[in-house]
């Protein structure tokens, strides 16, 4: 049921959004040089590593590791890639992750393929085994301003109480913290 869901969902968003996507991928590219996509080396179920898309964000200068880990981040962030970030659109090209398998609409964000503690973390309490989200309960629970332990605490917490009715709640809470900017620190 939840892999149905996920399908409808990623097509119907991606069927309804297009022109937005279209608009944002020109303008990315007018932002800054480099290409509109970022195709990011993440985790996901069974620690696999799959590449993820996202609207460009960053220069492509950018070193690979998470933005909170680099020295200054606000200096290899684009003008438009602050909006995109604080406002959660460079997460739209991620429905095709779910609309072919690789990501799910709800479940634990996937680590970045450098992230060792929070993949070593999520193995030992068997979050591994789910398949990532665009958004999750950690995410709607303070997203970039959780400890990495909270977050793992979280994507536990939603792997015991998975079912349609939390994944729903889980989505329409993001949808209206995207709107407000909330827990985004980058």
């Amino acid at each position: 049921m939840k892999r149905l869901f996920d399908m409808a969902g990623a097509l119907a968003g991606l069927l309804v959004l297009w022109p937005v996507l279209l608009i944002i991928a020109v303008a990315v590219r007018l932002d800054s040089p480099g290409p509109a996509i970022h195709w990011s080396r993440r985790v996901g179920r069974d620690n696999e590593i799959f590449l993820m898309p996202k609207f460009r964000s960053m220069r492509i200068d950018t070193p690979d590791i998470a933005t909170h880990l680099l020295e200054d981040p606000q200096q290899w962030i684009t003008p438009l890639g602050r909006v995109l970030r604080r406002t959660s659109l460079d997460e739209f090209p991620q429905l095709w992750s779910v609309l072919v398998g690789q990501m799910s609409l709800v479940g634990p964000r996937p680590a970045l393929f450098n992230q060792d503690d929070l993949v070593a973390l999520r193995t030992e309490a068997g979050v591994h085994r789910l398949r990532p989200g665009v958004t999750g309960w950690a995410q709607i629970n303070g997203r970039d301003d959780l400890p990495i332990a909270d977050k793992v605490r979280l994507d536990a917490e939603y792997d015991s109480r998975q079912s349609l009715a939390f994944d729903i709640r889980i989505i329409l809470v993001t949808l209206r913290a995207a709107v407000a900017a909330r827990g985004v620190s980058h």
